[in-house]
């Protein structure tokens, strides 16, 4: 057992952020995603909606201060200016890790899938609504 990490923060899950360098990404993704047809390491959340685990994941994860947009959501098909529930809490949850408005960019649902199989990790989510899915860019720490 460990101090002070939130208990969605198991074995596998910490690895793969500890693992992850400047740049990687992570995939986040809700449970209609094709997470275990793409991804390269896959660790599974099945019972925990997007925003919890990425409440717990930015409780330890740097987001890369190098880049406008360390946060990307996938975009509405047909109305990718439409910023579904999950996404608004989703950036709710980024600001108050990061004490600071720090808004998403969004990326096509295509090039998302692209950027999944890509990324460092996908984390398949319960998350049971649409669009919960995001990628997140590893930081650095300068202290």
């Amino acid at each position: 057992m460990l101090k002070n990490l939130d208990p969605l923060l198991h074995a596998d899950l910490l690895h793969a952020l500890a693992a992850m360098g400047h740049g990687d990404e992570l995939a986040l993704v809700d449970r209609n995603f094709p997470a275990a047809a793409l991804a390269r390491r896959l660790v599974r959340l099945d019972g925990v909606g997007v925003v919890r685990v990425g409440q717990a994941i930015l409780s330890v994860f740097p987001l890369d201060s190098f880049v406008e947009h360390p946060v990307l959501r996938m975009a509405v098909v047909g109305d990718p200016q439409e910023i579904p529930l999950v996404q608004r809490e989703f950036q709710e949850a980024i600001d108050r890790a990061e004490s600071r408005p720090w808004p998403m960019g969004q990326v096509e649902r295509f090039a998302f899938y692209e950027r999944a199989r890509d990324a460092f990790a996908v984390v398949a989510t319960g998350e049971d609504r649409a669009y919960g899915c995001f990628l997140l860019k590893k930081g650095v720490i300068f202290d």
